[in-house]
């Protein structure tokens, strides 16, 4: 078995020219890691069926609920859990990575231009050399 490549997390961001179009980084037992380039404010949705993970490594993202808001800055993280419905707002942009079931629909059931249901891969992930 090949020994896996690392993949560069800057360089990967900087790869993605569109916002709010993720990209599969890796799988990991049926979850994606998608890595997304966030610009202002997404849509309202939930996902019935699947938690979702929201890591900011870049700039700030503001996670609207119902009921309040979270806010998280680079290095943090925060679990959406199946169910509850939310918005990201990036303020004004960040880099994120998603770890969601590989079925996860960007939108859950809420109709929206920017919906992904497949999310292609990187291109060609960007490697740190070693």
């Amino acid at each position: 078995m090949p020994i896996p490549a690392v993949i560069d997390l800057a360089a990967a961001f900087a790869s993605i020219d569109r916002p709010w179009t993720p990209h599969r980084a890796a799988e990991v037992n049926g979850h994606h890691v998608r890595l997304a380039r966030l610009e202002g404010a997404f849509t309202w949705h939930d996902h019935a069926e699947e938690d979702e993970l929201f890591l900011v490594v870049r700039g700030r993202l503001r996670i609207e609920f119902r009921g309040g808001d979270r806010t998280l800055e680079a290095g943090q993280m925060l679990l959406v859990p199946r169910g509850v419905e939310h918005r990201p707002v990036a303020e004004p942009t960040a880099d994120v990575l998603l770890f969601e079931p590989g079925s996860t629909v960007s939108t859950g059931d809420t109709p929206d231009p920017r919906r992904v249901s497949d999310p292609p891969p990187l291109e060609s992930p960007p490697m740190r050399p070693t």
